[in-house]
């Protein structure tokens, strides 16, 4: 089975960070360091986790493989003492607890900054450390809810859906991530550490310009119809065999590809933006794509510009050629499908 820590080169390699257990997006982003070449030490509670059963990891998963850990209770003096020299000699913390936790705890981070004025503290949360809603629980869609992203998927007659944990957890974890490496060559300009805020409302917002952009220009939240939700060329469709493909064949080039690859000689590509004329398209696209199995169409467009891939499993991601070309995932011994890697790092030369 491939290794996920690390790659040819690990631009953190050095780096130390404590993880105190949290669940989601927090040991995601510790997983991402560690990826990297950071070195991670969870600090964890005795005795069960705070997630359902089916929701658990398993010993040895993916999100704290490759991290040490050991456990402390941090309501005993000499626990929190020696979380203390451990955040010490550390460059980097996170800990992902409802605001006011860490510090009831002892832990937050004056006490922190005392110990090590060079430390990265982050505190990767939902709603972040301030706002009316820091107190609340959350999850993932409603995260991606309130910034109004959700809405983007919205629509009419169908209800607004994103995949679970990717959207708002997973991103959050990516941003959180950055954060923390930002902060981390900060300290080696300055030489004083910081706390880095990471709301995952936050980093959706950060996520939010191109969408915004798409929107001032018209192509979202408008009475028009719209590119991404009723155009023809961009959508998900339904074939033979009751799988799904996509096309987002949104250049004129592209576009004029995709109307030779379906036969649609008699459709003029310079009408692509007609929208008088999409309704009655989609519903020919649609059903020359229901007209053949989904490995007809993978087999025609893949690989091509008319901007195609086949919806797929995760089980049939991980075998796909692409991806077992880039090496992104592995299939345990027990049949769990894992990433294998994160970003790589190659030389120049």
């Amino acid at each position: 089975m491939q290794s996920h820590t690390g790659s040819p080169l690990s631009p953190l390699s050095g780096i130390k960070i404590v993880e105190f257990e949290g669940i989601g997006p927090g040991p995601l982003a510790g997983l991402m360091l560690l990826q990297m070449g950071a070195e991670v030490t969870v600090v964890g509670r005795p005795g069960a986790g705070a997630l359902p059963q089916e929701l658990t990891p398993k010993d040895g998963a993916l999100l704290s493989r490759g991290k040490r850990r050991v456990t402390l209770n941090l309501k005993r003096e000499e626990d929190r003492a020696q979380a203390l020299d451990l955040i010490a000699h550390s460059d980097g913390l996170i800990e992902g607890n409802r605001p006011g936790v860490m510090e009831r705890l002892g832990l937050g981070p004056e006490p922190c900054g005392v110990r090590n004025p060079r430390l990265v503290y982050g505190r990767m949360t939902g709603w972040g450390q301030d706002g009316p809603l820091a107190h609340a629980a959350g999850h993932d869609m409603n995260y991606v809810a309130l910034t109004g992203l959700m809405s983007l998927t919205e629509r009419l007659g169908h209800p607004p859906m994103v995949p679970p944990t990717v959207v708002g957890d997973a991103a959050g974890a990516l941003g959180f991530a950055f954060g923390m490496v930002s902060a981390l060559l900060g300290v080696r300009t300055t030489g004083q550490g910081c706390v880095v805020d990471g709301a995952i409302v936050d980093v959706l917002a950060m996520l939010s310009p191109i969408a915004q952009l798409i929107r001032q220009g018209g192509g979202l939240e408008s009475r028009e119809p719209s590119v991404f939700h009723d155009s023809p060329f961009y959508d998900s469709y339904l074939c033979s065999d009751g799988r799904y493909v996509t096309v987002g064949a949104i250049e004129p080039q592209f576009y004029t590809l995709l109307l030779n690859q379906l036969e649609l000689s008699d459709v003029n590509p310079a009408q692509q933006m007609d929208k008088a004329l999409w309704p009655a398209l989609k519903a020919r696209i649609a059903q020359r794509f229901a007209a053949h199995p989904s490995a007809h169409w993978s087999a025609l467009m893949s690989g091509t510009d008319s901007c195609f891939a086949p919806v797929l499993t995760m089980a049939e991601a991980a075998t796909h050629p692409h991806n077992v070309a880039r090496g992104l995932y592995c299939v345990t011994e027990q049949g769990d499908i894992e990433t294998a890697r994160g970003l790589r790092f190659l030389p120049l030369r």
